[in-house]
């Protein structure tokens, strides 16, 4: 008789071993993706005054242009679209809270990475920074978080214009890029669009054969 009392137990038991060792490998993913993403800003993208897509690509033309700390400008950046998150998608909001929070606490703590002189060129610098931030984001979303950002907003708006998530991202990216272009420099658009490909086929990559669950 004890030991069906026990059963139970020993089943709670199990579970929250497995939660426990999930939310491990989320926070641990979270963390050396933040980190890869952070190097690959600072070491490769700011010293050439080049931009990634979205709001990380928001946050760096207002670094550029202001002189403000990159990460803490994402940040800011980002609170409407995670007020957003918090009425219209909780489950994207908790998934990717951390990632945010995280990538942009290591893109601040590595900034002086940037003052460390890596002779690349200009596009080489702009394709190995991609790969960088690529991989890192890649690595989140197989363990289903991310850095929050422009991937909500796209989300948001094909409810309403009927277009592929995925097309929509491409034509934010787009835009930003060009926003660069405008008030950067030339050089910056072409660099950031070596950037946004290269990041984007070290995504899929990294997430190749992966089914995410929906938010």
């Amino acid at each position: 008789m004890s030991n069906l009392f026990m059963l139970p137990i020993i089943d709670l038991a199990l579970c929250t071993e497995g939660i426990a060792e999930e939310v491990e490998e989320d926070t641990s993913a979270a963390v050396v993706g933040s980190m890869s993403i952070a190097l690959g800003i600072n070491t490769f993208l700011i010293p050439n005054k080049v931009l990634d897509g979205g709001i990380i690509g928001l946050g760096l033309i207002i670094s550029y242009l202001l002189n403000t700390n990159a990460g803490f400008t994402i940040m800011v950046l980002s609170i409407p679209i995670f007020a957003l998150a918090w009425f219209k998608y909780r489950s994207y909001f908790f998934n990717s809270l951390h990632g945010m929070l995280l990538s942009s606490f290591f893109i601040d703590l590595f900034h002086n990475v940037n003052q460390v002189p890596i002779k690349f060129s200009p596009i080489l610098s702009s394709f190995t920074g991609g790969v960088f931030i690529g991989f890192g984001i890649g690595l989140m979303l197989r363990f289903e978080t991310s850095t929050g950002g422009t991937d909500l907003l796209a989300q948001y708006f094909s409810e309403f214009i009927k277009i592929n998530v995925g097309i929509i991202i491409l034509i934010m990216d787009v835009f930003v890029i060009c926003l660069g272009g405008l008030f950067v420099s030339t050089e910056t658009f072409f660099l950031s669009a070596i950037t946004i490909s290269s990041g984007g086929i070290t995504t899929s990559l990294c997430t190749w054969n992966f089914k995410s669950n929906d938010y």
